[in-house]
């Protein structure tokens, strides 16, 4: 079998270092990044959803957000409906970090596929939403507490 998963795993791996130390200056550290830009792009989004999006379990979804909070990038605001809702909104400050969060995801994205063709990049693209699609069913399976039978 060839190592995909590992070659995935050392990609994921080596973004997430250098974003950690390219956010240091901002205080944004251990993929806390990951969630401001969510938050960013679906103002109003429950924690719930933000934890199955980034595919962590709740508690590691419940700490990263408690210190954005903290640290004044986002707030919760009560659903108007559903007061036990809390949604989640980026701040002012979590508004400005946004753009250059955004800007060096483009850049990583452009070197990582340096010299791939439109028709490459699509294929890798459609490939890699196929692999996640075949995961996330183990992902679901394993996080209700289930043990997957090898």
């Amino acid at each position: 079998m060839k190592e995909i998963l590992r070659e995935i795993g050392m990609i994921a791996r080596a973004l997430d270092s250098i974003s950690n130390i390219e956010f240091k200056d901002l205080n944004l550290t251990k993929g806390q990044y990951l969630y401001l830009i969510r938050i960013c792009e679906n103002p109003g989004i429950i924690q719930e959803k933000v934890a199955e999006m980034i595919k962590v379990d709740r508690t590691t979804a419940a700490r990263a957000i408690q210190k954005l909070e903290l640290q004044g990038f986002i707030e919760k605001r009560e659903d108007e409906i559903n007061k036990k809702i809390k949604k989640l909104f980026p701040t002012q400050k979590g508004n400005e970090v946004y753009p250059f969060l955004k800007k060096e995801g483009e850049h990583s994205n452009q070197v990582a596929l340096t010299g791939f063709s439109e028709q490459e990049i699509d294929c890798l693209l459609d490939f890699l939403q196929r692999v996640r699609e075949n995961i996330e069913s183990d992902w679901e399976f394993v996080k209700k507490g289930n043990k997957r039978d090898y």
